[in-house]
């Protein structure tokens, strides 16, 4: 297995496939892990696949637990939202964990050593070949420290190379979609003031915006918004244009940059034994904190999927379900933050007014009211990516006429332990209450899987009158009573597992 890129997505698809029994070599041109903190936030799902890895506790004892954002308008601040609140039934990891992208990468780059994993830093790949009738499909070329090449063969190729990947170029896959027309900077200040502390923050002015995420100790924030014009010292000028539509200010910069916003969607994330994950399949505005979670879950969904196949005898075909599966959250995502960035950063007058006059008027009430309109579960499960649904095939599908099942194709609900038997990455069946432990333990031995069983669902979101079939990555295959459950399941288990 070869994966193209060593930042979050690619090291993530490596130590999950080395926690599934598959040896993945991981190439990357650059020096080593990334120094700048880059992406940020961490939502609950993908804590909870950390927790899976046994890397939960570390990664929340080094993150920033942010329990609410609060909105405003200049230096007014508005009622504070709370994501605690929302997510306390829902998750073992309620909020927002805010960690750095250079500790993550160092996190799961230490966990894919200590399971024997391999990077190969200052490895930049200079070209990749495809074959599908020979064995090892994928040739790749790369370039070693010492200047000469080296080949690399490969069954399959995981492309975690980010925005601007040689892999996904390389085999000439579409990139379409948009570019901001503005520009926006980032910057990591120390000694922020005017801000809410232990929260985002998020403001509105006539022609700017601001969104902010505390990073750690107090007085230490990541801040973004629109820059205007072209000066050399991009500190200064952010630094005089916060003060003055904020009330905002900070001491120093430990790091910045300025950058353009492009909404992006890769026209397939697969090309034979070829698949594009994180960055290199679809990137968009930090709006929502999304896309490294995004990337994290591409690669998680995608390893299991391959380790079904290369361990357990899963039909090839199986594969066609990653793009299948992760490609429309990808779109869907680009979409929305694609629309919300546009009016948030919208210089039109009209987009000005609704900034100026409309918003410190209508959003002190919005934020009350919306959440019970809406419902607080429902909004806090979008924006922690825990309300993502897949279709386990085409004829589920069609049956279902595009109606969405409340647990079927969703990550598994929580019930304050359920989680702790996913560590092992195996099938499972589960069922909820004593009176289908016998039905759970048979239907498990007679597919090859792994019966686990638990107290009834105290939320009420899993029946004890079903048999819940669990994938290695968490989420429900199917559900079924316990005399229909063989047959029910049978066709989701790996072969190798159900003649084993």
């Amino acid at each position: 297995m070869l994966v193209v890129g060593a930042g979050p997505s690619g090291l993530m698809a490596a130590l999950c496939l080395a926690r599934l029994g598959v040896r993945a070599v991981v190439v990357d041109g650059k020096d080593g892990p990334t120094r700048e903190s880059r992406a940020l936030a961490l939502q609950a799902r993908s804590m909870e696949l950390y927790a899976q890895l046994g890397l939960g506790e570390e990664v929340a004892a080094h993150a920033q637990r942010s329990p609410k954002i609060v909105p405003g308008y200049r230096d007014r601040t508005f009622s504070a939202v709370s994501f605690a609140a929302f997510g306390r039934t829902l998750t073992p990891f309620p909020g927002i964990h805010v960690l750095e992208q250079s500790r993550n990468e160092q996190i799961l780059g230490r966990a894919l050593a200590d399971a024997g994993g391999d990077v190969r830093w200052r490895h930049p790949l200079s070209s990749i070949e495809v074959d599908e009738s020979a064995a090892f499909p994928v040739t790749a070329e790369v370039r070693t420290p010492q200047g000469s090449s080296s080949t690399l063969r490969a069954r399959w190729c995981i492309a975690a190379d980010g925005a601007s990947s040689t892999v996904r170029e390389l085999l000439g896959i579409d990139f379409a979609g948009t570019t901001n027309p503005r520009r926006f900077y980032v910057i990591d200040a120390v000694g922020t003031s005017g801000l809410a502390r232990s929260a985002v923050n998020l403001r509105f002015a006539r022609d700017d915006f601001l969104l902010t995420f505390p990073m750690g100790d107090d007085g230490h924030d990541r801040l973004l918004g629109v820059r205007e014009g072209e000066d050399a010292d991009l500190t200064t000028a952010v630094r005089a244009r916060l003060q003055r539509e904020f009330g905002v200010g900070f001491d120093d910069a430990a790091w910045s940059s300025s950058y353009r916003v492009h909404h992006r969607l890769a026209a397939r994330f697969r090309s034979g034994p070829v698949f594009l994950v994180g960055d290199a399949a679809h990137v968009h505005s930090p709006v929502g904190a999304q896309g490294m979670n995004t990337g994290l879950q591409d690669a998680h969904n995608l390893a299991c999927k391959l380790a079904d196949v290369i361990r357990h005898g899963a039909d090839p075909r199986t594969l066609d379900r990653y793009e299948a599966e992760r490609r429309p959250v990808a779109s869907r995502l680009v979409r929305t933050t694609d629309a919300a960035f546009h009016r948030i950063t919208s210089s039109t007058p009209f987009a000005r007014f609704v900034r100026s006059r409309v918003v410190p008027v209508i959003a002190p009430i919005a934020v009350r009211i919306v959440p019970r309109i809406v419902g607080t579960g429902r909004i806090y499960g979008y924006l922690a990516q825990i309300r993502i649904h897949y279709w386990m095939s085409d004829d589920e599908r069609r049956r279902a006429r595009g109606r969405r099942d409340r647990v079927v194709g969703r990550r598994l609900s929580w019930t304050g332990g359920n989680h702790a038997p996913l560590r092992r990455f195996t099938w499972q069946v589960h069922s909820y209450g004593l009176a289908q432990t016998d039905a759970a333990q048979a239907v498990a031995r007679a597919l090859g899987a792994e019966g686990t069983d638990f107290p009834a669902d105290p939320y009420g979101r899993l029946r004890s009158d079903r048999l819940y079939l669990v994938r290695p990555d968490g989420f429900v295959a199917a559900e079924a009573a316990a005399q229909d459950a063989v047959q029910a399941f049978g066709a989701h288990v790996p072969r190798s597992l159900r003649e084993g």
